[in-house]
């Protein structure tokens, strides 16, 4: 039996300057059931997607990851449980531009209260084949590589979810399949959950299940 890694109920948000909320389906994914939350821009998905992994609070409802109700920590709590339990990736990479690639998937250890790891570090980044870039800086790569400094980033604390935001957005078809390819064949070898919100339906057809916004 699948256990549940992500659901939500009631869930609302509102932002500040809006007089109007925006209201979301109930959801719940099961443990590595990649799933697509897929919508034009402008139709919340980037806000469900903030909503589900903790980024942003709702208005109204609640979400649990692993069965954690996760509105209910505090902010320093929440900071960790992210760090522990969801890999981030997004349409860029957001690198430390001072810091070499080992030195910022080793901050995302430090970050998540666990102990650097350089072993663990050099391992994942023979995984996404940047074992030769570990001592170079984010601007000595290209942009592909930086994609894949930002998922192995994203997966060395071994999260059992990986969230990514428009990953795909700004790519022509062949990089757009071999993002997908990459993000599919991470989450299959760490053994996590993909989440990706998106508007690109050139993906739609690898995902059995999707959430349409």
């Amino acid at each position: 039996m699948s256990e549940i890694i992500v659901q939500a109920k009631d869930l609302s948000f509102q932002y500040p300057n809006s007089k109007q909320a925006i209201f979301f389906k109930d959801i719940e994914i099961n443990t590595k059931e990649h799933t697509l939350l897929l919508g034009d821009s402008g139709t919340g998905k980037t806000t469900l997607l903030h909503l589900l992994s903790g980024l942003s609070k709702p208005s109204t409802g609640k979400v649990w990851i692993n069965e954690n109700d996760i509105y209910q920590f505090s902010n320093s709590q929440l900071d960790t449980f992210r760090g522990q339990h969801i890999g981030f990736i997004f349409q860029e990479a957001h690198l430390i531009k001072n810091l070499t690639i080992e030195e910022n998937i080793r901050l995302a250890q430090n970050l998540a209260k666990k102990k650097e790891d350089k072993a663990a570090v050099l391992e994942v980044l023979n995984k996404v084949q940047l074992q030769d870039k570990a001592n170079s800086y984010p601007e000595q790569l290209s942009r592909g590589q930086l994609q894949r400094a930002a998922i192995a980033r994203a997966v060395i604390n071994a999260p059992k979810l990986l969230v990514a935001d428009e990953p795909t957005a700004a790519l022509d078809d062949t990089n757009t399949q071999h993002v997908l390819d990459l993000l599919l064949q991470t989450a299959t070898n760490f053994g996590a959950t993909l989440l990706i919100a998106t508007h690109d339906k050139r993906i739609k057809d690898h995902f059995t299940n999707t959430y349409q916004l």
